[in-house]
């Protein structure tokens, strides 16, 4: 038996949501996914949040949920931040894209001084 419940669980998560709102989580699934996802990442090298002590990255993803420590985000939470994300990535793109002539041109005559002196 898991403990805390699913039920448990999915009262904290949906903790911040006002009455009268869609809830962020429905399912027991959802849980699954979030907390297997987390996990996956702490397997990965990602630093726990709570106290790990031996346990096992799964058991520390619950602990971590139950804790407050990590949020499911909702449908549309998850496509701003990726939204956010994307932008992001792309100005970063841009500025690399704009230093790298900069730096192509610099090292350019140097190329030009070294095969003159070969001649």
């Amino acid at each position: 038996m898991l403990h805390p419940s699913y039920t448990d669980l999915m009262k904290v998560v949906n903790s911040e949501v006002e009455e009268g709102e869609t809830p962020v989580v429905n399912s027991r699934y959802s849980i699954v996914l979030a907390t297997a996802k987390r996990a996956r990442q702490i397997i990965a090298g990602e630093t726990p949040l709570v106290e790990a002590d031996g346990k096992k990255p799964l058991s520390v993803a619950i602990q971590e949920l139950e804790n407050g420590k990590i949020k499911i985000l909702s449908e549309e939470e998850a496509a701003a931040q990726e939204a956010l994300e994307a932008q992001a990535a792309a100005e970063a793109a841009a500025k690399a894209l704009e230093e790298a002539p900069a730096e192509e041109n610099e090292e350019a005559p140097a190329e030009e001084a070294a095969e003159e002196s070969e001649e």
